[in-house]
């Protein structure tokens, strides 16, 4: 921390081994320009495009990411439940599962907390986001924290709505899941950083990081199929914030999108 100011960058969702290739590659570049106190990357689709893996993971986080947030598709792979049974690595799942769901929805890290949550709208059944929120910031909320929430939805009305709820009582709230960036980024009235959707970390020629031909199969025929992870060229997208550590508030939000050449 230097001159009172946090910096966090997150890293829209990685997709597959061109995701996990682009933060190896990167991060480290990013790290040394813009020199981040806490770098999180949301990975729910990291392995093969669906879920996560031990050596995943591992690979995720020896890249330079502080920790891992995640969504519905967390618990794709057997492997990836198992690790969140034993929270032994810095890995999040959606807070607002299930109490008896294995692994858990935040982590403090030092005058940091970092809560992953997921939306209800077009999303796969889970408790009310915004009561397990007001749930953490009561258990919480005595100390002084800066508090990043990832908020993995699909409903824009409903990560806004949630923003502009929690708008200066959390420093930032950065939408996941679409993979698809807007260009919405801001400080709202109450020092709340703000993006609907931070995109992904996977192939550009894609859709939302799979093979256009088997999305498309799908689409026109109305045919389940297995999709895969496309290939060529990669882009790594996400925000970098800057909080002030006096008044908690974001004083800055930046998009983030550089492509592996």
């Amino acid at each position: 921390m230097q001159n009172s100011i946090f910096k966090v960058l997150f890293i829209g969702d990685i997709v597959g081994s061109p995701g996990r290739k682009a933060v190896k590659e990167m991060l480290p570049s990013l790290r040394e320009e813009l020199k981040p106190d806490l770098v999180i990357a949301n990975g729910e689709n990291s392995a093969g495009g669906f879920g996560l893996t031990r050596n995943v993971v591992e690979e995720i986080l020896s890249a330079g990411v502080d920790v891992i947030t995640t969504g519905n598709h967390v618990w794709d792979k057997k492997e990836g439940v198992e690790l969140l049974q034993k929270e032994e690595y810095p890995l999040l799942r959606p807070y607002n599962y299930p109490v008896r769901a294995p692994g858990r929805g935040y982590i403090k890290l030092d005058r940091v907390v970092v809560v992953n949550l997921q939306g209800r709208i077009f999303m796969p059944p889970s408790n009310c986001p915004f009561e397990k929120m007001e749930e953490i910031l009561l258990k919480v909320g005595e100390e002084r924290n800066v508090i990043i929430v990832d908020f993995h939805a699909e409903a824009t009305s409903e990560k806004l709505a949630f923003a502009y709820y929690f708008d200066g009582k959390v420093t930032a709230i950065i939408g996941t899941h679409t993979h698809v960036p807007t260009a919405d980024e801001r400080i709202l009235p109450g020092g709340t950083a703000y993006i609907t959707d931070v995109g992904m970390t996977g192939p550009i020629d894609s859709i939302i990081g799979m093979t256009p031909e088997k999305v498309l199969r799908r689409f026109l025929t109305g045919i389940p199929e297995k999709l895969e992870v496309a290939e060529g060229k990669v882009s790594l997208q996400g925000v970098f914030i800057e909080v002030d550590l006096g008044s908690l508030r974001s004083v800055s939000i930046q998009r983030i999108d550089r492509v592996l050449t």
